[in-house]
């Protein structure tokens, strides 16, 4: 396995708590990792965006130019990231917040003949289990099940190692979403 991945969205959704997240659940499934977040305008509202790369050599840039995958968030996000992704590449989206339409793309759900593509309705299952803060943890079980990269019950040790501690009593609800993302999506 050899991934590139970058996540981005809004600051205030979960993007580098996401990107941390699948870097240590790489980690704990053996392989080896980099998280590489951007900071700046990192703030609830502002652009938020990580990269990840997991691989079973060593890694050598946490850079990444032509991702295998995206994790997006938002519309802006969308736009900045789309064109470098790699032809066949994985683009996973907020169908719930992401949509032609709602980003003023023409048709990028439609270009499934560049990249495989995996609309999630993440905001929508985050707001049934309480708060719209659970999208990303939909957004990784959806990942999890896409990439391979590890299973439930890894991503169980990877969560309670990774939130911290004041959040621990969050944890039920975080494993919920993420099993909702998990299962409700089909890999191609």
């Amino acid at each position: 396995m050899d991934k590139g991945i970058i996540i981005a969205g809004s600051g205030g959704q979960g993007i580098l708590l996401l990107g941390r997240l699948i870097a240590y659940t790489g980690m704990l499934a053996g392989k080896n990792v980099t998280w590489f977040p951007s900071y700046g305008a990192e703030m609830r509202g502002g652009t938020a965006n990580c990269t990840v790369v997991i691989s079973d050599e060593v890694v050598g840039s946490p850079i990444i130019e032509r991702p295998d995958m995206l994790i997006i968030l938002n519309c802006p996000s969308l736009k900045k990231f789309i064109s470098r992704l790699k032809p066949e590449g994985s683009l996973i989206y907020d169908a719930s917040l992401v949509s032609s339409e709602k980003c003023g793309m023409n048709g990028f759900e439609d270009d499934s003949s560049s990249y495989r593509l995996y609309g999630v309705n993440a905001s929508d299952e985050a707001s049934a289990l309480g708060s719209i803060k659970f999208a990303n943890m939909v957004l990784f079980g959806a990942f999890l099940k896409i990439s391979g990269l590890a299973n439930l019950t890894v991503a169980e040790e990877a969560l309670k190692s990774t939130l911290a501690s004041r959040h621990h009593h969050l944890i039920p609800t975080n494993l919920e979403a993420i099993r909702r993302g998990y299962e409700g999506v089909n890999p191609s």
